[in-house]
């Protein structure tokens, strides 16, 4: 009897290890759905599965100093962006009234041109340009000049006389503006390169 219990407990512990032998081998065994091809390398007796992650960059808080400069040049970008088609029309309303008048020889009748003119203009472009912000309308001399080689004091002289031209100087003085502004590749850069910007992308939709 005590034989018999010892054959039985032997043949109980045999049985289960042969079940966790088995148990192990399905689990390391494919299936099907459940496999997951790794590449492995073997360092020793050892073979490790290897993952290659996605690779993302790690970006620290931008600096106070390098913020301040972005918020200034994205400022001065959408000044541009904003006011540039204006600088533009201007700089070929400019070259048209010059023409006009260089055919007119009565004073009155280029007074009552630069009338008709300037009515114009005020219907056209009033409403948006009185929109334009302070620090928009320092950006829009700049660009004037740029585009007609003359600062805005200077045009209104040509075409109002410098009694106007004073007046308007003194009004712009007031408003934290200048229309004596001149426009200097060296000291306007950020404004030049983004002009160059701008341009390139009217090209680039002009030909798409």
């Amino acid at each position: 009897m005590h034989r018999r219990k010892i054959l039985l407990s032997a043949i109980l512990v045999l049985g289960i290890s042969l079940c966790r032998q088995e148990a192990s081998a399905q689990s390391q065994a494919p299936h099907g759905v459940d496999t997951v091809a790794l590449h492995a390398v073997v360092v020793g007796n050892d073979t490790i599965p290897v993952i290659t992650l996605a690779i993302f960059d790690v970006v620290d808080r931008m600096p106070k100093a390098l913020r301040k400069e972005k918020e200034r040049y994205n400022r001065l970008r959408n000044a541009v962006y904003v006011t540039y088609p204006y600088a533009r029309t201007a700089a070929r309303l400019l070259k048209d009234v010059n023409s006009r008048l260089a055919t007119m020889s009565s004073k009155k009748e280029r007074k009552a041109f630069l009338a008709s003119k300037e009515k114009e203009m005020k219907e056209q472009f009033g409403d948006k340009l009185q929109n334009l912000s302070v620090y928009q309308g320092k950006v829009l001399m700049k660009l004037i000049d740029r585009e007609t080689g003359q600062n805005c004091y200077e045009i209104i002289k040509e075409l109002k006389g410098g009694f106007n031209a004073r007046v308007w100087q003194t009004v712009a003085f007031f408003f934290g503006g200048n229309l004596k502004s001149d426009y200097d590749k060296q000291e306007d850069k950020d404004i030049e390169v983004i002009v160059q910007e701008l341009e390139m992308y009217q090209r680039y939709r002009a030909y798409n």
